[in-house]
């Protein structure tokens, strides 16, 4: 850690047996509050999404995991956190390169992943000419037409079907050219 104490933290993707999650969060959160551990570590989250079910006629709205196996946590990453999230029962590590260090969630990623809005500073102003570099019109160039920097939104226009359409894009998905 450098010089300059982090104090926001950042997210984590740890990996647990299968169908432990809510155990595994449980545990963590338990452990936390008995090691005093709040200022290190923030969140734990197991991102899940409602889905419509219709079996035997009926709907059902479910709650269904979006990442089966896998359980997020914001924290400060010290001797200790490492030390209790490695050691908490129905953890199998953390997700990436290597066992050494773990590596945290890039800005981009949490905000994909809905953990966290993550506000993306943008100088992106109207009639700027901008590519569109993720989602369905990837490879496509527009010219901002709008832009709302409260929604973290901008309106392009966008030829496709031969003729001009009017899309509303994240800031995350276009760059300036």
């Amino acid at each position: 850690m450098s010089n300059v104490q982090e104090t926001e933290g950042k997210w984590y993707v740890i990996h647990t047996y299968s169908s432990y999650e809510n155990k595994v969060l449980d545990n963590i959160t338990k452990m936390v509050a008995n090691m005093g551990l709040q200022d290190y570590i923030f969140d734990v989250k197991i991102p899940i999404e409602e889905v419509m079910e219709v079996k035997n006629d009926k709907r059902k709205l479910v709650q269904r995991k979006l990442f089966p196996g896998y359980v997020m946590v914001k924290m400060i990453m010290t001797k200790q956190t490492l030390y209790l999230i490695r050691n908490t029962r129905g953890v199998t590590g953390f997700v990436g390169p290597g066992s050494k260090v773990p590596i945290p969630l890039s800005n981009e990623e949490v905000r994909r992943m809905g953990l966290e809005n993550v506000r993306i500073k943008s100088d992106i102003a109207v009639g700027d000419l901008l590519d569109v570099v993720s989602g369905p019109f990837e490879g496509q160039q527009g010219v901002a037409k709008e832009v709302d920097a409260s929604r973290q939104k901008v309106k392009i226009n966008i030829s496709f079907f031969n003729r001009e359409n009017e899309v509303e894009l994240d800031f995350v998905d276009v760059k300036k050219v």
